[in-house]
């Protein structure tokens, strides 16, 4: 990497960071694919303010050549075009060489989920480790505190990054419902059910004071993600469900699916899950599609004569 696209990509990041609040994981995001964007331009000996759109297609090629995803490739584009962008509007250069680089077409796919079988399975295998005998005091809190995140995960549809990083002060209303801190520090309210917020009000009696719900000795002061989804793949094991089939954002795709197979607006989805735009949560309408063809196979006149 020249020092002039390093110069290039730290300002991009400040950027964003300070005038869009981009969250950390975000901005890591943005380096790591960006890093490997101006790293392609140094070792063709392109400068980051000559590249063409012949360029940029060649780097999308390279990508596809190595194997990576529509998807990925996507995700890549999106980075560029908007590095890009930045740097037309700071007048680092003239033209954006994206502006018509067009898209990799990918299917659109619905993310794994688990039936609600084997979430009660999971909630079975939680609350079981909650019970066994001769818990150390650590030991008992660390399952209460599995049991609790289950609970909020599951009954929410709150994304791992916000769940771990709950503030005490966000549970208002005597538990009722949480105000959630989302992607460009948006705030969305959402309620708990009356089995989530008993079992999140017993487990705060037991931790001292502090700011943070789920507490732990990290540089951020609350539980590593990573950490919850280690605990999660257990709690799986325990219940005899494969493990791979686990995951934080598995839990987040179940809590969407089963309420819009239970009659949910798909609406009312978008705003629990905190999608800025509806299309993003468009991906379950095949759920809604399959709800509306058994509504009219069960009730509609010329299908019972068939």
């Amino acid at each position: 990497m020249s020092d002039k696209a390093g110069q290039y990509l730290e300002l991009f990041l400040d950027m964003m960071s300070a005038e869009r609040g981009a969250a950390q994981n975000t901005l890591e995001a943005y380096r790591r694919d960006l890093e490997q964007y101006v790293g392609h331009l140094a070792r063709v000996r392109t400068p980051v303010d000559d590249v063409d759109r012949n360029g940029v297609q060649a780097y999308l090629m390279g990508l596809e050549s190595q194997g990576f995803a529509a998807t990925t490739q996507a995700r890549h584009l999106s980075a560029i075009k908007q590095f890009h962008r930045f740097l037309v509007a700071e007048h680092l250069r003239k033209d954006d060489p994206t502006a018509i680089v067009p898209a990799p077409k990918a299917g659109q796919r619905l993310p794994k989920t688990l039936s609600i079988e084997e979430v009660d399975q999971l909630f079975a295998a939680a609350e079981a480790a909650m019970a066994q005998p001769n818990l150390s005091p650590k030991a008992q809190l660390k399952a209460e505190r599995n049991f609790v995140l289950l609970e909020l995960l599951y009954g929410t549809g709150m994304r791992v990054s916000e769940l771990v990083a709950l503030l005490r002060s966000a549970i208002v209303k005597d538990a009722s419902m949480l105000v959630v801190r989302g992607k460009g520090d948006k705030e969305r309210m959402v309620p708990l059910n009356d089995g989530a917020k008993d079992a999140l009000l017993t487990y705060l009696k037991k931790l001292p004071p502090g700011r943070f719900a789920f507490p732990a000795n990290t540089k951020e002061g609350y539980l590593a993600r990573q950490v919850f989804a280690r605990e999660l793949k257990q709690i799986a094991i325990d219940a005899g469900i494969d493990p791979s089939k686990i995951s934080p954002h598995i839990l987040r795709h179940a809590f969407a699916s089963h309420l819009l197979e239970r009659g949910a607006d798909l609406r009312v989805v978008q705003v629990l899950l905190g999608h800025a735009d509806i299309s993003t949560t468009q991906i379950y309408t095949h759920i809604l599609d399959e709800r509306l063809t058994q509504l009219v196979e069960k009730h509609h006149p010329l299908a019972q004569k068939s």
